[in-house]
This record gives C-alpha cells, sequence and structure tokens, in this order.
C-alpha cells in the first residue's frame, strides 16, 4: 500500500497542487479518483468517513486524514522535506502568499474556469466580475515575480506549487495569459522541474464524459 492516498480529481486545481508536490517530491503516493461531477463529495458516506467540508483534496498518511491544500502542502513539507522553507521570515512569507492564492488567485480563478468550461454559463455579468477579480490577482503575481525566478527565495516552495495550480488550464479559464510575461515564464520554470506533470496527467477522471 502506498505511503499516501490523495482523494482527488483531475479536473481539480487544488488537489493537483498536493498531487504535484507528491510527484516532484518522488513520494510513494496514489491517486484514489473521486466522482466529484456526479455528487461523491456530497454524499453523506463521503462527509462523514472523508471530509465533512465535502471537498477534495483529502491526504491519508496513516491514520492521519487532512483537507485543505495549504495545509497539505505544509504538513508535506514536514514529512517529505522538500519545497520548503530556510527561516522562519521564509515560511511567513510562504503563508502569506498560500492565503493570497487561497482568497484570491485560486478563488476567483476556480470559479470562472468552472461556470465557463464545465457549467458552461454564457458570458454572464457573474463571469465577467469574476475575469476582472481573476486579473487583478494575476497583475499582483505577475509584478511580484519580476526579477524572480520563485516566489518565495531562490528556489521553488509550496507558494509555487500552491499558486501555479490552476493556471495550466489557461484556455479552460479564458485569459490570455500572453501579458503576464513573468507568469508564463514562471509557469515554464516549474514545467522545468524533473517529474512535472499536467493535472490531466497526473490525476485520474479526465476527460469527463460530457466531453
Amino acid at each position: 500500500m502506498s505511503d499516501y492516498i490523495l482523494h482527488c480529481f483531475a479536473q481539480s486545481g487544488n488537489a493537483y497542487k498536493a498531487a504535484l508536490m507528491l510527484e516532484l517530491s518522488g513520494a510513494d503516493w496514489k491517486p484514489e479518483w473521486v466522482d466529484f461531477f456526479n455528487g461523491a463529495t456530497r454524499q453523506e458516506g463521503f462527509r462523514e468517513g472523508v471530509n465533512e467540508m465535502g471537498e477534495i483534496p483529502v491526504l491519508v498518511h496513516g491514520d492521519l486524514r487532512l483537507s485543505q491544500s495549504g495545509v497539505i502542502l505544509d504538513y508535506l513539507v514536514e514529512t517529505l522535506g522538500t519545497f520548503g522553507w530556510e527561516t522562519e521570515a521564509e515560511r511567513r512569507e510562504i503563508l502569506r502568499w498560500i492565503l493570497f492564492d487561497n482568497h484570491k488567485l485560486t478563488g476567483y480563478t476556480a470559479t470562472l474556469r468552472f461556470l465557463r468550461f464545465i457549467a458552461k454559463t454564457g458570458e454572464t455579468d457573474v463571469v465577467k466580475w469574476l475575469e476582472t477579480r481573476a486579473t487583478a490577482a494575476y497583475a499582483i503575481l505577475n509584478k511580484h515575480l519580476d526579477g524572480r525566478e520563485f516566489v518565495v527565495g531562490n528556489k521553488p516552495t509550496i507558494a509555487d506549487l500552491s499558486l501555479c495550480g490552476y493556471l495550466y488550464w489557461p484556455d479552460e479559464i479564458g485569459i490570455d495569459l500572453s501579458p503576464y510575461t513573468n507568469i508564463t515564464r514562471w509557469l515554464e520554470t516549474l514545467k522545468a522541474l524533473p517529474g512535472w506533470q499536467h493535472p490531466y496527467d497526473l490525476m485520474p477522471g479526465h476527460p469527463l464524459p460530457c466531453a
């Protein structure tokens, strides 16, 4: 049995953050597919036995069960010893960018992609508002990456793995990344890391049956 089990599905950028760290770290891990789009996370059995919040990802390591991508990434730094920090100041800076990602960059981007690409709601006022908020977050990250190879310090950390989680789907999101030259350069740098895989190759459940 694998050391780590990750409950996930291929379309989840949040699950990808954890899956990518496990893969890049050479961990002994196995993806456990969750049929999210057919309501698996809303079932009583999932909420009682896997995650009361009804969300993905969920990491199982021995008797420990963790949810929320930021918590999982922090825990994996501790257990795998990879993608961590050099100082306490760096740790706080990493946390700052993970919180920014969860609240702003992923928060807006994931919902925008869901409405545009999966729910196919059309260009509603909500979609247009989400794009405005997402691009504002992109602009902040793009400016921060000016002259930097990675988000914090001089090596990749869980801040990078968190922030990139949804950005390898630009066509599905519907935002042209070409104006964000620092982001596109940074994404290519991460792609060059040994072991990198696209989320659709790393996790099960792609393509969706409706596709």
